[in-house]
């Protein structure tokens, strides 16, 4: 499954950066997350409950990060296990470009993300699972652009 998209969020890159780094911003913002923390320097630990053609399923994972060019993006490696839901793992390349047109400062995120599903979550179908996937991602840039911005006022 492959997913591609941008984001722009009125903010300056540093700030956006600052959040994508922040797991209490992250948790707040990924439906479904309960739990994300550092487990040492690049990697965190996850556990998030998804609907997938509503069927609800818990997957635990890790996630990665590497290849950080701070505050321009890095790519992120993820898996997670769901028991007898099955398996999702993937990566993303996530990039962040500074615009600015003469008035407030913005940022443009793109992300590019391959996925692959296994057991009873592939068994839904790829367009099953790609509709719910579409549907996270919108919900997760409306609740980041939001959490974003109270950290920057806040900062």
């Amino acid at each position: 499954m492959e997913l591609t998209g941008e984001q722009r969020i009125p903010l300056p890159r540093d700030a956006v950066w600052a959040a994508l780094n922040d797991p209490q911003v992250l948790k707040a913002c990924i439906p479904g997350c309960q739990t994300l923390e550092w487990t040492s320097d690049n990697t965190l630990d996850a556990r998030v409950r998804v609907k997938v053609a509503f069927i609800p399923m818990t997957f635990g994972g890790t996630i990665t990060l590497s290849e950080m060019r701070p505050p321009e993006g890095y790519r992120i490696d993820a898996q997670g296990q769901g028991g007898l839901a099955g398996f999702a793992q993937g990566s993303a390349v996530v990039d962040l470009e500074e615009l600015s047109d003469g008035s407030e400062a913005e940022t443009r995120l793109t992300y590019r993300i391959q996925a692959a599903l296994g057991g009873k979550l592939a068994e839904l179908g790829a367009s099953l699972a790609q509709s719910s996937a579409d549907r996270i991602a919108r919900r997760f840039f409306a609740d980041f652009t939001a959490a974003a911005r109270q950290k920057a006022q806040a900062a």
